[in-house]
């Protein structure tokens, strides 16, 4: 079978199971999944967050970042306190634990990103993210306005 006669979902689905393995084999050590992992990473740029905000940055859905939001408070990376202005909302934030994890988390997955994407070149990487980025979020904006 010639690569042109493979369907893009296809496509997609063994890049996406090959990078997967590849950052779970990373970060998993550390207790965290590739999602999770996104998440603590907008807490890095700026702590104490609304929920709301992390879902409308990684383009998750309300009940997708609850979830995500409830395991990381669970194995203690972050904590909700709630908002002084609107007691009904909660902030974001993280623990010693989640800062103490930038550095590792950030170096793993340097790594899966240099191992995954070692056959192409730099100016092959950036076109390829901005394929990806076409594909999963730019063409999700555009549905939504």
């Amino acid at each position: 079978m010639e690569k042109s006669d493979i369907c893009v979902h296809f496509l997609l689905g063994k890049a996406l199971q090959k990078v997967n393995q590849v950052s779970k084999s990373k970060i998993s050590p550390y207790g965290v999944t590739p999602v999770q992992y996104a998440l603590l990473r907008q807490l890095w740029k700026k702590d104490g967050q609304f929920s709301y905000e992390l879902a409308e940055r990684l383009h998750i859905d309300s009940a997708t970042i609850t979830g995500i939001i409830d395991r990381l408070e669970f194995n203690g990376f972050i904590k909700r306190r709630v908002d002084p202005n609107d007691r009904r909302n909660k902030i974001v934030f993280l623990t010693e634990k989640g800062r103490s994890m930038e550095e590792p988390l950030c170096q793993k997955m340097d790594e899966m990103n240099n191992e995954v994407m070692s056959v192409f070149d730099d100016e092959e990487i950036q076109r390829f993210k901005k394929m990806l980025f076409d594909i999963g979020i730019s063409n999700k904006k555009k549905k939504e306005d």
